[in-house]
C-alpha cells in the first residue's frame, strides 16, 4: 500500500487511479501527516459468488481411487 501526500494526488490524479485500478493496489492520501482517505480498486468491491468460494482450500488424504470396504457391526472408522 503506498502512502501520498494530496498535492501529489492533484498533480497526478489520472496515474495513480489507473495504478489503483490496474494493480489492485490501495492507496492512502494523507494531508499534513494525517490520513484523509484511502482509494482501493473496485475489485475489492465486486460481490464474489459462494459458488466455489472455497476451492482450493480442501485436501485429499488416502486413496481416493479404490473402492470402499464395508465396514461390520462394531468396526472403527479409524486406520
Amino acid at each position: 500500500m503506498e502512502i501520498i501526500n494530496i498535492s501529489h494526488l492533484q498533480k497526478n490524479c489520472n496515474a495513480i487511479l489507473e495504478k489503483v485500478n490496474h494493480l489492485d493496489e490501495s492507496v492512502l492520501i494523507c494531508r499534513k501527516g494525517k490520513f484523509l482517505a484511502k482509494t482501493v480498486p473496485l475489485s475489492f468491491y465486486e460481490k464474489k459468488s459462494w459458488l466455489g468460494c472455497m476451492a482450493g482450500t480442501g485436501r485429499i488424504v488416502g486413496d481416493i481411487t479404490s473402492p470402499a470396504e464395508a465396514l461390520s457391526v462394531g468396526e472403527d472408522l479409524t486406520p
